[in-house]
Formats: structure tokens, C-alpha cells, sequence
């Protein structure tokens, strides 16, 4: 024989005046286990090299990769809400880093002004690319594979027929200083920053705060986050899911174009071959930050965390002499190893849900 017991009466529950609020946390308890595994890892490589700790020669080109990947891993994220992908993410950054090399070497335009033309040229690829999508609902999977093909052929043929060294070098005013200085060099004083903190973590600062104050305060990030949870019932609400695809899509083109952008001035020169390594980063960071390959759940702060781990694994292992190889088989099993738990948190997840209703 089995027993219920009956719920309270109201008159037992404390009045609403005197309820506490739960308070939101900042971080969740992943990203809490990641900031305390890179902080770890920084010190053991730390102790094991000491040269790790050199502000100049390892922290700043530490810090300025980390902060192009972590754009990469921002452009990822944003169509893994919808429940997406984009393979193409590297090419992207390409065809809009060309823009602005074309702009800078032929056309004389300004820094900033190249800029926006590559985040343009991004964008409306992007776009493009999300159209496809979702007029034809074909699996993103095979429209930005497709496209990374496609672009990979149209952006080597450009740089073929517009230069001779199959890159483009003038940099304009400004890019020198945005690539080798620091927020320290801005100013004096101690809150310019650290002399380990590159310039261009403006541009990732700036994305990582619109992007959180996107998907938390805007009815658009919530769509998009519906989108990929459901997106049968997010159209049944109501919700625009061709338009949300598409604008995923957008934003992860202007993203990848940026982090291009940013490649670029890290090695001074516009070339094809920009964003052929951010293939493997794009994923990691965001997987590693707690983002879902299903949709529906993203972590801004978390993509930048996974970023970082990914970042100071790479650097420390090159310090302990660890080849390319070597490294490229510990990444892939860093990544199996997210993946693996992206899986173990969308089956806690589900059956949590099941269990409530």
C-alpha cells in the first residue's frame, strides 16, 4: 500500500515579502571547474618553464591568440543555438579578411573603414549561407561544407589574379601599433592594463558583450535559443525560424570575418590562407564552454574559458617541446573528451525534464 503525502496548505508558506529570491550566479559550476583548470595549468607550466610567466615573449602572443580564437569560437556558438553548424568558418574569415586587405593595398581606406568592409563581406556570406538553409532545409552540415569548398576555390582565385605574392602587405595607419602594443602602451598608470594584454582583446571584448547582452536581454536571443531547442514548436509560437537560421548564420559570418581581420593584423599580411586552423578551435571552445550541439543552450563566458584552456595547452606544450603532431592528437582528444560530455549533459538534461513533468 503506498501513501501520498498531501502538499502544505498555503497558509504554511512564508508570504511572498519574505521569500528569498534565488541569486543568479555568474558563472555555472563548469565554468567554474574551467577557470580553475586553466588557472592549474598555468601554473604547472609555469613551474615546469618559467619562461612561461614572460609578459613580452609568451603571455602577450598567448593572450592575442586566445582572443582571435575566442571570436572563432563565438561564431561557432551562435549556430550551434539554432542547432547548427558551420564548416565553412574558416573560409568565411578569409573571403572577409580579403576585403579588407583589397581595401587597404588598393584603395587606401583607413583602418577602421577596411574594417567594416571585411565585417560586411562577412556578414552577408553569412547570410547567405543561412538562406540556403533554410529555403532549401538542407542539413547545415552539407550547405556550409559546400560553401567552405566553394569559398576555398574563390578566395585563392581572387588572390591569384589580384596580387603577385598571393597576399596582400600594405597596412595601413595603425595596424602595426594594434598588432605589437598593449593596453598598457595606450597610457601610463596602472589602469591602461597589463603590458601582457594585446590591443586587439578590444574586438573580443566588444563581441563577448554583445553577444551575452544579446542572448540574455533580447527577444532575438531568446528565439534563437528556442529555435534550437524546438524549432517545431518555436514555429508553432509564432517564432520566425527561417529568419532566426538566417540571422545565426549573419552573425557567425561577421564573427568568422572579424577573427580574420584579427589573424591578419597578428601576422601583418592578408593572405588565403587565413583561417585554415580554425576549424578545431572554433568547436573546442565552444563545446568546452557549455555550449549544446543539439541547440538551445549557449555560454558566452564559457566560450571564452574553453578558448583560453585550449590557448594555454597549446602554449605549454610547445614550451615542453611537444610537436605539431603530438599536440594536434592531444586536441582531438580534448575535443572527443567534450563532445563525450555534451552528449552526458543533454541525457541529464532530458531525463531531469522527464522526470518533472
Amino acid at each position: 500500500m503506498t501513501t501520498t503525502s498531501s502538499p502544505p496548505a498555503d497558509t504554511d508558506r512564508p508570504p511572498v515579502s519574505q521569500r528569498r529570491t534565488p541569486r543568479r550566479r555568474i558563472l555555472a559550476p563548469q565554468q567554474l571547474g574551467l577557470l580553475g583548470l586553466v588557472v592549474a595549468l598555468v601554473i604547472v607550466f609555469g613551474l615546469l618553464r618559467p619562461a612561461f610567466f614572460d609578459a613580452r615573449l609568451v603571455l602577450f602572443p598567448l593572450l592575442r591568440d586566445i582572443s582571435t580564437l575566442t571570436v572563432v569560437a563565438l561564431a561557432q556558438m551562435v549556430v550551434l543555438s539554432v542547432g547548427h553548424m558551420n564548416l565553412a568558418v574558416g573560409r568565411m574569415a578569409a573571403f572577409g579578411a580579403l576585403f579588407a586587405g583589397f581595401g587597404y593595398d588598393r584603395l587606401g581606406l583607413p583602418l577602421s573603414v577596411g574594417l567594416l568592409v571585411c565585417l560586411l563581406a562577412g556578414a552577408l556570406i553569412g547570410a547567405l549561407t543561412g538562406w540556403i538553409i533554410a529555403r532549401t532545409g538542407v542539413s547545415s552540415f552539407v550547405v556550409t561544407l559546400a560553401m567552405d569548398f566553394a569559398l576555398l576555390g574563390l578566395v585563392s582565385l581572387l588572390y591569384s589574379a589580384l596580387t603577385e605574392n598571393a597576399a596582400f602587405t600594405s597596412t595601413p595607419s595603425g595596424m602595426t601599433e594594434l598588432r605589437q602594443y598593449s593596453l598598457a602602451d595606450i597610457c601610463a598608470g596602472p589602469v591602461c592594463g597589463s603590458p601582457a594584454i594585446p590591443q586587439m582583446a578590444q574586438f573580443t571584448v566588444l563581441a563577448l558583450v554583445g553577444l551575452g547582452f544579446l542572448y540574455r536581454y533580447t527577444r532575438t536571443g531568446r528565439e534563437l535559443l528556442l529555435t534550437g531547442a524546438n524549432p517545431a514548436a518555436a514555429e508553432l509560437s509564432g517564432i520566425p525560424t527561417a529568419r532566426r537560421v538566417i540571422t545565426a548564420h549573419m552573425l557567425s559570418g561577421l564573427l568568422a570575418a572579424l577573427a580574420g581581420f584579427m589573424a591578419a593584423v597578428s601576422t601583418g599580411t592578408f593572405r588565403a590562407s587565413i583561417g585554415d586552423d580554425f576549424m578545431l578551435p572554433s568547436f573546442l571552445g565552444a563545446v568546452l564552454g557549455g555550449t549544446l550541439l543539439t541547440g538551445g543552450v549557449v555560454s558566452v563566458i564559457g566560450a571564452l574559458l574553453g578558448t583560453s584552456l585550449v590557448g594555454v595547452i597549446r602554449k605549454g606544450l610547445d614550451l615542453l617541446g611537444v610537436g605539431l603532431e603530438s599536440l594536434n592528437i592531444y586536441l582531438g582528444c580534448v575535443l572527443l573528451l567534450a563532445l563525450s560530455a555534451d552528449r552526458v549533459r543533454h541525457i541529464v538534461s532530458y531525463r531531469k525534464v522527464v522526470r518533472s513533468t
